[in-house]
């Protein structure tokens, strides 16, 4: 199914594997060290802040970002959905994300591990895009 050229199914499992990839790296793999560079307890963790409802926003808003691009740069297939993906995280979200390390005082591991999640997510979901005819 598409809509105004973009595959809303491709949209949909890139959403899918951008929230997947978040989950593993800040919920299985380094829980423990995310909840000490963030200085927060495991009790602070499992507060309702009431911004969860977002978790499921941010996901396909991204990969609609990267849908359209993709289709902007005219960078179908797989590599070129996927260095799609890697100049966005590198040059809007890492960049962006960059201000908030540069001018505060986390620590740098937490800023490495956004980076890495950035880098990945958008990655997997620009190959995704890209290769889904």
């Amino acid at each position: 199914m598409r809509f105004n050229g973009h595959n809303l199914l491709a949209i949909l499992v890139a959403a899918i594997a951008i929230w997947a990839i978040g989950f593993l790296l800040y919920v299985v793999l380094f829980a423990d060290p995310w909840m000490t560079w963030m200085g927060i307890s495991e009790a602070d963790a499992n507060k309702d802040n009431g911004r969860m409802p977002f978790m499921v926003i941010m996901p396909f808003l991204q990969a609609i970002g990267l849908s359209l691009a993709v289709k902007w740069r005219n960078a179908p297939g797989l590599m070129g959905g996927l260095m799609t993906g890697v100049f966005m995280a590198v040059f809007l979200t890492i960049a962006g994300r960059m201000y908030g390390w540069v001018y505060s005082f986390e620590p740098t591991e937490l800023f490495g591990l956004d980076s890495v999640h950035f880098l990945l997510t958008h990655a997997v979901a620009g190959a995704i895009l890209g290769a889904w005819k």
